[in-house]
């Protein structure tokens, strides 16, 4: 089967393997990581007396790619990642992959009407206000499903728009760290000293992070710390106080 979780390396897969077999302890569960696909999704195999447990805990605690179109299903909400981003829509890699890849499609008509108010926004303004970039993580509802040929329309689901919510409310800084695990986050903020610049760490997926500022703390600033240990990652940056500069008195 095949995880929605993207490892991008080696050593990212070897952390997906350690971690299952955390999480199935005590199941009579064998878990294999056999690799990952063309797009980095993580496939594995699960054999044991235990493996319907051990599957319905990964489906509903990762997620599973649909990797076929006709498992997507009409108002069902699901997790991509960010692929492309043109003039007129964000593309999501959302796991079909056989027998040919599908992406989800978010029109621009849909993101201005989700994310400001309506307002005839150029994308890449709204994806400067909210972070968007390769490979970030994004919750979406399908549409439609155009399996014949090859097109799957969506919308931000309701829980993506009430993560943004909630994130402008709290107006702090957000830094979104792509491409390392907890580990390498949680050692990254004991070894630059970030720890008691931080509020809280968010997990968006196995290897996507929220790294939530404290109140003052730029999180801006945070990107040549972090960097330096995190050369692999890929940083984005959620401000809360420019989104309201923005927006107005409106909130989400």
């Amino acid at each position: 089967m095949t995880l929605l979780a993207k490892a991008h390396n080696d050593v990212q897969l070897k952390h997906v393997h350690a971690l299952l077999k955390f999480k199935l302890r005590g199941l009579k569960a064998k878990i294999e990581v056999l690799g990952a696909s063309p797009r980095g999704w993580v496939q594995v195999a699960i054999s044991g007396e235990d493996e319907a447990v051990a599957l319905r805990y990964l489906a509903e605690e990762i997620g599973l790619c649909p990797v076929v179109p006709s498992q997507l299903h009409e108002f069902s909400s699901m997790k991509g990642s960010i692929i492309a981003l043109d003039k007129n829509a964000v593309s999501l890699d959302v796991g079909v992959f056989s027998p040919t890849v599908v992406d989800a499609t978010v029109p621009l008509s849909c993101l201005q009407a989700q994310l400001v108010d309506g307002r005839k926004v150029a994308l890449d303004k709204i994806a400067n206000l909210y972070g968007f970039c390769d490979n970030f993580p994004l919750t979406i509802k399908v549409l439609n499903n155009d399996a014949e040929n090859g097109r799957i329309d969506a919308m931000l689901a309701e829980r993506q728009i009430a993560q943004y919510r909630d994130w402008t409310k709290r107006l702090l800084d957000v830094l979104v760290v792509l491409g390392a695990s907890s580990r390498e986050v949680e050692l990254t903020l004991k070894a630059t000293g970030s720890a008691r610049d931080i509020v809280t760490v968010e997990p968006l997926g196995l290897f996507e992070f929220a790294v939530v500022c404290k109140l003052g703390t730029d999180a801006p600033g945070l990107i040549p710390r972090f960097g330096r240990s995190l050369r692999s990652a890929r940083f984005s940056i959620f401000s809360p106080r420019r989104v309201l500069d923005f927006l107005g008195d409106l909130i989400l």
